[in-house]
């Protein structure tokens, strides 16, 4: 069957409304995954020694472990750890494991990248805030948070990136996102057209990924301008 590139153009309407289910995993689990990343960074960063070493001990471990296994230990392991409770979890959406396995991976990842932005920060500017009698509150708000989010989004936006193509992952435990979809209309085809349906998926992702980008660097210009208007000022 001879490559027929039309077909790639007409598949795409099938399935651009699964990108839904998609871009609320990557939503909910970048909410999630900063809450429990800011967690741990405070762990690693704060005086106490258990609390430190377990963080940085739960972070080494899951970065190690890629996240398919991840995801097959959420939805194969989780139901067996309840079930030694007396809960039954077996009928639970599929959404639900897809977020917990992806949250315990990028709250791991995005605790390093909290940590390594606080620690880029001149440690002199807290001691010029508390001299200035700011308190901790508003040393954060007003001159920590500014710098903090202008060092993050670069490594934030590849962060975003990774999180979406990882997240094409849920299709191995049956989530019909915009990847179950395609591999739904391959298994309907008996395998025809797969290359098309493949690249259709691709142009989908590269739309994804080249937004994520652009709006990276936008934010990235405007705090930008706004820190130089400040300086100017």
């Amino acid at each position: 069957m001879k490559f027929n590139l039309l077909y790639v153009f007409t598949i795409i309407p099938r399935l651009v409304p699964y990108l839904g289910i998609t871009l609320v995993i990557a939503l909910l689990t970048l909410i999630l995954g900063l809450f429990f990343g800011c967690l741990l960074a405070w762990a690693k960063l704060g005086n106490i020694v258990l609390l430190r070493k377990l963080a940085y001990g739960y972070t080494s471990v899951i970065r190690c472990t890629p996240p398919l296994i991840l995801l097959f230990m959420s939805y194969y392991g989780l139901p067996k750890l309840f079930a030694f409770f007396g809960l039954d979890i077996n009928d639970l959406d599929k959404i639900y494991f897809v977020l917990t396995a992806f949250t315990m991976l990028y709250a791991a990842v995005l605790s390093e990248l909290i940590r390594s932005t606080y620690e880029a920060i001149d440690s002199g500017q807290f001691e010029a805030a508390a001299a200035s009698g700011l308190t901790d509150w508003q040393t954060l708000r007003r001159i920590i948070l500014p710098q903090a989010v202008f060092i993050a989004i670069p490594n934030l936006g590849n962060t975003i990136i990774s999180l979406l193509k990882e997240g094409s992952l849920a299709f191995t435990i049956g989530l019909i996102d915009v990847m179950g979809r395609a591999k739904m209309i391959i298994s309907l085809n008996y395998g025809a057209r797969s290359l098309e349906i493949y690249l259709a998926l691709a142009l989908i992702y590269w739309a994804l990924t080249f937004l994520v980008v652009k709006g990276a660097r936008f934010l990235e210009e405007t705090l930008n301008t706004q820190k130089a208007t400040v300086r100017e000022a």
